[in-house]
């Protein structure tokens, strides 16, 4: 199983950017589908993006072309772009990995997006 850590969350201004980093230990992480999820308060956790181990990228309609998902292999880590902030994107943000049946979640980091 992949053990996920994430870094990268603060505070930043509307308008702002941010890039998350999410580190994966184990073995099998460049066989490993990896994504972003996101929970603000008082709502339910949502896709962001996935990336596969082929490198196809996938995005929630809303945040296409704001943000951007990627993967270097040879670091073992995949990362999060966030360009044009907004406080609507205030939330932790969840790393997310797929191996054969199983999945692995990191702890979070959070992000807030002042207005």
């Amino acid at each position: 199983q992949v053990q996920l850590v994430e870094s990268g969350g603060g505070l930043v201004q509307a308008g702002g950017s941010l890039r998350l980093s999410c580190a994966a230990s184990g073995s099998f992480f460049s066989d490993s589908s990896m994504g972003w999820y996101r929970q603000a308060p008082r709502k339910q956790r949502e896709f962001v993006a996935r990336i596969t181990a082929g490198g196809s990228t996938f995005y929630a309609v809303s945040l296409k072309g704001r943000f951007t998902i990627s993967r270097d292999n040879a670091k073992n880590t995949v990362y999060l772009q966030m360009n044009g902030l907004k406080p609507e994107d205030t939330a932790v943000y969840y790393c997310n990995g797929v191996y054969g049946g199983s999945q692995s979640w990191g702890q979070g980091t959070q992000v807030t997006v002042s207005s």
